[in-house]
C-alpha cells in the first residue's frame, strides 16, 4: 500500500466538515459510514448517557407518585436506559463501542433483577452494529487494494455480515474460489478509538451502579495502550497466522487462515458456525457445557502453543463450528507471552487450595501483587482468595450468573474481615492484560452457564498447577 492510498483513506472522514453537534461532522460521518471524529459531538454523545439516565430516574419519581409501582417504573427506565446504550455505543463505534463490548462480558455480574434489559442491548455490542454505507466500503478498498479490487474476488456481499468497534466484516469469494470474510476498517477509527478511551470516564459513572466492587479504571488504561495494534491489520494478520500456524489441523480449536492484508483491510477465510452469543441465549446444554470447556482451554493453549493470549474473550469472536470445535476470530488485540502463561499462576493457585496461607501470601509478594511494606495476614488473604478458586474444587463445576454475583458481593462486602485485603493487593503491569482476559473469559463462562471440569483442564494446560496440589489436603481439589 502507497502513502498516497492512505492519505486518501484518511480524506475518506478528514474531508467531512466540523460542524454542530447533530450536525456537519456528526450527521454526515454516520451517513457517510466514517466514524464521527469531532470531540466534543462525541463526547456529548457519551455524556447523555448518564444524563439521560438521571432524566429518566426524575420522570420515574413523578409516575411513581401518579400512582405506578416502583416496579414498573424501574422496569421501564432500564429498558430504555438499555436501548439508548446500544444505540449510541453503536453508533459511535471505535473507544466507546469496545468498552461496551468490555462491560458485555460482565453483564452476568449483574443482579437477576436489572440483567435483562442491560443483557440484550450489550448482546447486540457483541455482534453487530450500525453498518457503514456500500459506496463508503468500495471507497476503502479502492484505497487500500486499488482501483480495480474487484477482480480479487469472484463475489463480494456489500451487506454486511458483522459489524464492531473498529471495523466490519464482509462475506466474498476469493479469486480462487475459497470463500472468505473481508474485514473493512471505519474511516476515521484510530482518532475515534483513542479519543473515546479519553472521553469514558462518563461511561464508567454509569457502569459503576452496575457491577459493585468492578474497578474499570485498570481496564481503560490498559485498553488505551492496545489500540494502536488493533488498528494495523498487518499486526492482526501476523497474530492469527501464528495462531493458526499453533492450531493446524488441532481436532478442538480452528482458526481461519490468513488470505490477505493492509493496514485497514484484512481478508481471511470464511468460518461457519454458531456464535457463543447465540448459544447463550439458545443452546442446549450439552452445546454450551462443549463451548465452555473449548473456551477455557483455548485461554490456556494460546499462550502454551502460539506465545499469544487472545486478548479480546467477548462473545462475538468465537463460534462453535458444526464439527465441535471452537472457531477463533478477531486477533486484534493479543498479549505476547512467549513462555506461556507465567508458572506462577498454577504455582499460587495449588497453594491455595491446599491451604498454605504463608505460600500464598509469599508468592503474591514475590511476584509483586503485595508491595514489601504492606502488611498482610496470611490467613485473611487466603480466605479472600478461596472463593475465586471455587471451580477448581470440585470434579465438575458449572459457571453461573449465581457464582459471578456472589464474587463481586464478596469482594465488596465491608462487612467480612477479609474485605480489606483486597484494598492491599497490587496488579502489577506484567498481569494487567492477563487480569482482564481472565475477567472477561469468567464473564462468558458464566453467560454460557457450561459445566466444566475446570480442574482438568488445568491441571493438563497451566504450568505447575497439577504439581502444586496436595491431594491429603482438606481444600484440595476432588481427583
Amino acid at each position: 500500500m502507497t502513502d498516497d492510498s492512505a492519505s486518501r483513506a484518511d480524506d475518506l472522514t478528514d474531508e467531512q466538515p466540523e460542524g454542530r453537534p447533530g450536525e456537519g461532522a456528526g450527521s454526515r460521518a454516520e451517513r457517510s459510514g466514517a466514524i464521527p471524529r469531532g470531540a466534543l459531538g462525541r463526547g456529548l454523545k457519551l455524556a447523555s448517557l448518564p444524563a439521560a439516565f438521571a432524566g429518566r430516574q426524575a420522570v420515574g419519581l413523578g409516575k411513581r407518585a401518579a400512582g405506578r409501582s416502583q416496579a414498573d417504573v424501574q422496569a421501564s427506565v432500564q429498558a430504555a436506559t438499555a436501548e439508548q446504550l446500544f444505540k449510541v455505543l453503536g453508533q459511535l463505534k471505535g473507544g466507546a463501542m469496545k468498552v461496551g463490548q468490555q462491560l458485555s462480558v460482565l453483564e452476568a455480574a449483574l443482579p437477576e433483577e436489572q440483567a435483562g434489559p442491560y443483557r440484550a442491548a450489550l448482546t447486540k455490542l457483541q455482534e453487530a452494529a450500525p453498518p457503514m454505507p456500500a459506496a463508503t466500503v468500495r471507497a476503502v478498498l479502492a484505497a487500500e487494494l486499488g482501483p480495480g479490487w474487484r477482480s480479487s474476488f469472484q463475489d463480494f456481499t456489500e451487506q454486511p455480515a458483522a459489524a464492531a468497534s473498529v471495523g466490519q466484516v464482509h462475506r466474498a469469494t476469493w479469486s480462487d474460489g475459497r470463500a472468505v470474510a473481508v474485514k473493512v476498517q471505519y474511516p476515521g477509527a484510530g482518532a475515534a478509538l483513542l479519543g473515546d478511551l479519553d472521553q469514558v470516564g462518563r461511561l464508567i459513572r454509569v457502569a459503576a451502579g452496575w457491577v459493585p466492587g468492578l474497578d474499570v479504571a485498570p481496564i481503560i488504561a490498559e485498553l488505551k495502550e492496545r489500540v494502536a495494534e488493533e488498528l494495523d491489520y498487518r499486526a492482526e494478520a501476523a497474530s492469527q497466522r501464528a495462531f493458526a500456524e499453533a492450531f493446524a489441523d488441532d481436532p478442538e480449536v480452528a482458526v481461519p487462515a490468513v488470505v490477505a492484508a493492509t493496514g485497514r483491510v484484512l481478508v481471511t477465510e470464511w468460518m461457519d458456525g454458531t456464535p457463543l452469543s447465540k448459544l447463550i441465549t439458545d443452546g442446549t446444554q450439552a452445546e454450551r457445557d462443549l463451548a465452555a470447556r473449548r473456551y477455557l482451554e483455548l485461554l490456556l493453549l494460546g499462550p502454551a502453543r502460539a506465545g499469544l493470549l487472545h486478548a479480546d474473550p467477548h462473545p462475538g469472536n468465537f463460534r462453535l463450528t458444526p464439527d465441535g470445535r471452537l472457531g477463533v476470530l478477531d486477533f486484534g488485540a493479543v498479549n505476547k507471552l512467549p513462555d506461556g502463561m507465567p508458572p506462577a499462576i498454577g504455582r499460587l493457585m495449588g497453594a491455595a487450595l491446599d491451604g498454605d496461607a504463608e505460600a500464598v501470601a509469599d508468592g503474591l509478594r514475590e511476584e509483586g501483587f503485595i508491595k514489601s511494606r504492606i502488611k498482610v495476614d496470611p490467613e485473611q488473604l487466603l480466605d479472600y482468595v478461596l472463593p475465586f478458586l471455587e471451580p477448581l474444587r470440585h470434579e465438575e463445576f458449572r459457571f453461573d450468573r449465581a457464582w459471578l454475583q456472589s464474587l463481586f458481593r464478596h469482594v465488596n462486602d465491608r462487612e467480612r474481615p477479609e474485605w480489606s485485603v483486597g484494598l492491599k493487593v497490587n496488579l502489577p503491569p506484567e498481569y494487567v492484560l492477563i487480569h482482564r482476559v481472565w475477567i472477561g473469559g469468567i464473564g462468558v463462562l458464566c453467560q454460557l452457564q457450561g459445566v466444566v471440569p475446570a480442574v482438568q483442564v488445568l491441571s493438563d494446560f497451566l504450568p505447575e498447577f497439577a504439581d502444586e496440589q496436595d491431594p491429603e489436603s482438606e481444600f484440595a481439589a476432588l481427583p
